[in-house]
């Protein structure tokens, strides 16, 4: 009886260098998506801190230009056009009423940067009702604050809605890395929402979400 020659199935599949060779891929795809979002984390953080510094240093522009606090300034009439239908403030020396929540555009809270764009000292339309937006989505309010935050006791700059690793970041290139003492205080909020300055947070969590405020 004559036997049926036997043909061996071939098993297609990968070698191991072949597995090796897409497993470093993949690492390094995952490195540079995990570094890009690292470099946008820290552009956020930069740009934070700058939009602070900007506006602190043009706030100290006004006051050696016209003697008085942006926002607050009581003797605003005859400045020009730019400052046509602009509103003054009752020059006490205050940004708003004490903890009033920085980041409602009305009063001196918002006659505050309009002030600033009228002066030149920052861009915009001073006639805009609107405050400033972060590098977070959140928005950039200023206000005075005597009880909130742990008797801050100063005129303020507020972020909102700054993530947790951005706001350890920032209070570590401004101040101590600590919410509850020195110059910068942290709040916590809730993600989407631009929370007042109140309570002052003891610690600070990566997975949480705060407004974090500076000294003026």
């Amino acid at each position: 009886m004559r036997r049926q020659p036997s043909f061996r199935r071939s098993q297609g599949g990968f070698t191991l260098v072949e597995i090796a060779v897409v497993l470093v891929i993949v690492g390094l795809l995952l490195g540079a998506v995990l570094k890009g979002q690292e470099l946008i984390e820290n552009s956020r953080v930069r740009s934070a801190v700058n939009d602070i510094t900007g506006i602190r240093a043009s706030t100290y522009g006004y006051l050696d230009r016209y003697r008085a606090t942006p926002g607050d300034d009581a003797r605003i009439a005859g400045r020009g056009d730019t400052w046509t239908g602009q509103t003054a403030g009752n020059g006490n020396n205050m940004i708003g009423a004490a903890n009033a929540d920085p980041f409602q555009p009305v009063g001196e809270n918002l006659q505050f940067f309009q002030h600033l764009r009228a002066a030149g000292f920052l861009t915009g339309d001073a006639a805009a009702a609107t405050l400033p937006m972060n590098g977070f989505g959140g928005l950039v309010g200023v206000s005075t604050l005597t009880t909130a935050l742990g008797n801050m006791n100063s005129r303020a700059i507020c972020v909102s809605q700054a993530p947790g690793k951005a706001a350890i970041a920032m209070d570590n290139q401004m101040d101590d890395g600590v919410p509850n003492t020195g110059s910068v205080r942290a709040t916590e909020g809730s993600a989407g929402m631009d929370t007042a300055p109140g309570a002052v947070a003891t610690a600070y969590n990566e997975a949480g979400v705060y407004t974090l405020c500076t000294q003026l």
